[in-house]
């Protein structure tokens, strides 16, 4: 098994890449999670979905996805707390991406994910040169609301029937944050 390489490390959690060998923890948490992210997402729960979603964020350049991990003792990364996905990335002069993100049952409300954003917007900002992130969320998602407000993100409109879930057209808050927000290179 090849050696996991984190992108960034904070005092409580690090990002990495997603990898095949994350297959097995990632399904079972996510299966562990049903009731907290429904019905705002439905990550891969069986080995076969997670190849295919883990296969897009790795080989499409549009996108970067990040596994926010456990650190122990200051130590290497350990278990999976969540995932942050940054989708649709633009370069050229809009150099912007749209984030999705959930936290894991077992993690949830105890500030890892706020940390794991922080750490994706300074790479984001940075390594891979984006200027603008926005995250898309259903106004009841008081969760994911509350944590991209503690990022800096700012409310910037609403979009009636903004994407289909769980079979239905959902609306979305737009929200979004730039380098220069966050102290980034503009």
């Amino acid at each position: 098994m090849s050696e996991i390489h984190n992108l960034a490390e904070g005092r409580r959690v690090a990002i990495r890449a997603y990898t095949p060998a994350d297959a097995e923890e990632f399904t079972t948490r996510a299966r562990e999670s049903r009731e907290l992210h429904s019905p705002w997402l439905f990550p891969p729960t069986d080995a076969r979905t997670y190849a295919a979603y883990a296969g897009r964020l790795i080989d499409d350049p549009t996108k970067a996805g990040f596994l926010v991990c456990e650190r122990g003792d200051g130590g290497p990364a350990g278990g999976i707390a969540g995932f942050i996905n940054i989708n649709n990335i633009v370069i050229g002069a809009f150099r912007c991406g749209a984030l999705g993100y959930g936290a894991f049952a077992h993690a949830a409300g105890r500030g890892l994910m706020a940390e794991g954003l922080d750490l994706v917007l300074r790479y984001a900002f940075g390594p891979l040169g984006l200027h603008r992130l926005e995250a898309n969320i259903q106004p009841g998602n008081e969760g994911s609301l509350a944590l991209v407000r503690r990022a800096g993100f700012r409310l910037e409109g609403f979009s009636p029937d903004f994407l289909l879930i769980d079979g239905a057209w959902r609306d979305h808050e737009r929200w979004a944050v730039t380098a220069e927000m966050v102290g980034g290179k503009p």
